[in-house]
């Protein structure tokens, strides 16, 4: 994916994320720009960030973190005081689920313990419930034992002696990116500890230790890698949870602010700068995964779907804060309530820089004389992603050659819309990979169209017999993942044969006519 993110400094405003950095007075608003650099000045470019907005101390007063009024000092909960957090069935008063996974080792731990869950091969997920404290000195999650005198006072020498590491990031088995994050730590507290671990911040909700490293900086991995396993863990709660990210930046929070009130109403934890101690009735380190974009609802306890998902973003993206009226089948609608058909719109990508269509004007003509009206849609041009929700949401087929914009297919109407990908030469595996699947999810019709040897830009710079146009397959046996990135995604540009190309969209406008009239 070669796509970045868009630069925020113009839509930031109103839209910028609250984020309790320590710095006293709550949540603060911050904004910043997106970089342009290549993935691997990432890391300095964050540094440079935490610089900028390096907390200042707080007092040493107990504050209670809330999107919305203070609650009153006499709502406070006690030293040790904390609410019942456990991995039973269902929310029940003030009981919370952490773990919603199915089949979980850590679905019935009791109400105060460690459990971690390390079996998949994507990521790694560990749970704590009971009094959870931070230390920032260390990195760690400590767990205290209850109260003298309550029933579990003393849990905590039922609590494994072992520590538990965690980086929280859902491709740990890819070691160059993991190996640039953060470990978090998770233990058993010993009693003496709590003189030293007093409450700065008493919190009413669990938290989730989540980070805005790794690849984030492509929108299909912002997606991919976070957003979505983060709402795959804790959509549950309902909001019901404190999100304490690592690696927190301005230009991630100023780009994402929607889907981060959308999925907790407390403000965001600045976790590597924020010095404080933060208490939780309970923590979750570590996002499930299910796929590439992916939704197993066999997974989870409520069988949740890749359409659920994208319920949630038409939830923080619509600009009325409505619910959307999905149209999740193709039974057609009585008679009399039928409406005048209008022309399918077909919303086209226009890339810069790389795999860019190089007839980009004939293919857009040619979809309208097929009819379409036809939207081109620009990557990376500072719109929020509330404007190119809207922009997507309202296209019956969204189009465009293999990158990170096409993850905007989760912002098409599920059950009627259609993905058209152009996969160029050597690219039809890798981008079959990213789309299919979550399209078909989302009850969507998906089409690849597969570019020739003879439509790519490659045809200018290898002889017709070079192993690079002649066999792409053997080319990149041969040349490994280097190959694939440095000549196929990130070497060529493609000129789509309009008289094949043609043939795709007629299919797809015929299928779109053959849809239930909808709304615009």
């Amino acid at each position: 994916m070669a796509s970045k993110l868009r630069d925020t400094t113009k839509s930031l405003g109103a839209g910028a994320m609250d984020v309790d950095d320590g710095s006293g007075g709550g949540g603060k608003k911050v904004a910043g720009k997106w970089p342009g650099f290549v993935h691997f000045f990432f890391v300095l470019t964050v540094v440079m960030c935490a610089l900028v907005y390096a907390p200042r101390f707080l007092s040493p007063a107990v504050t209670v973190d809330f999107l919305g009024p203070r609650q009153p000092a006499s709502g406070r909960m006690a030293e040790g005081q904390v609410r019942s957090v456990h991995g039973g069935r269902g929310n029940e008063g003030d009981a919370l689920v952490l773990d919603n996974q199915v089949n979980s080792p850590c679905a019935s731990m009791g109400a105060h313990g460690i459990c971690c869950d390390r079996s998949d091969y994507n990521t790694d997920v560990c749970f704590m419930a009971g009094d959870v404290r931070t230390d920032a000195a260390s990195l760690s999650f400590l767990l205290f034992p209850p109260p003298n005198g309550t029933a579990n006072a003393n849990a905590n020498a039922t609590v494994a002696e072992k520590e538990e590491v965690v980086k929280p990031y859902t491709r740990k088995w890819e070691k160059g990116v993991m190996a640039n994050l953060q470990e978090v730590r998770l233990r058993a507290a010993r009693p003496d500890e709590a003189d030293a671990h007093r409450c700065d911040v008493r919190h009413d909700a669990p938290a989730l230790v989540m980070t805005a490293g790794g690849y984030t900086g492509n929108l299909f991995h912002a997606f991919n890698d976070g957003f979505l396993p983060v709402w795959l863990t804790v959509q549950h709660l309902r909001r019901r949870v404190v999100l304490a990210v690592l690696v927190y930046n301005p230009w991630w929070a100023g780009t994402f602010p929607e889907l981060l009130s959308g999925l907790s109403r407390h403000h965001v934890i600045d976790l590597l700068h924020d010095k404080r101690t933060h208490c939780f009735p309970g923590a979750i380190v570590g996002t499930r995964f299910h796929g590439i974009l992916a939704v197993d609802p066999a997974r989870t306890r409520d069988n949740r779907t890749l359409v659920d998902f994208h319920d949630f973003l038409a939830s923080v993206y619509r600009d009325d804060g409505a619910s959307e009226e999905l149209v999740h089948t193709t039974a057609p609608a009585p008679q009399q309530q039928q409406q005048p058909r209008r022309r399918p719109r077909l919303g086209l990508y226009s890339r810069k820089g790389t795999r860019v269509i190089e007839n980009e004007a004939a293919v857009a003509r040619l979809a309208q004389s097929v009819g379409f009206d036809v939207s081109i849609l620009e990557t990376a041009n500072g719109a929020p992603l509330s404007s190119e929700y809207a922009a997507v949401s309202a296209c019956d087929v969204l189009a465009g050659v293999h990158g990170a914009d096409l993850t905007k297919l989760l912002f098409l109407r599920p059950g009627r819309a259609a993905l058209l990908q152009v996969a160029p030469l050597g690219v039809p595996a890798v981008a079959r990979g990213c789309y299919e699947k979550a399209t078909t999810m989302m009850g969507m019709h998906y089409e690849q169209y597969d570019a020739a040897a003879n439509e790519s830009s490659l045809a200018r710079k290898y002889a017709a017999d070079d192993v690079v146009l002649r066999d792409p397959e053997a080319a990149k046996r041969e040349g490994g993942w280097d190959l694939i990135a440095r000549v196929y995604l990130g070497g060529q540009n493609v000129s789509l044969d309009l008289d094949r190309f043609g043939d795709t969209l007629r299919r797809l406008h015929s299928r779109a006519l053959r849809l239930p009239v909808a709304g615009p």
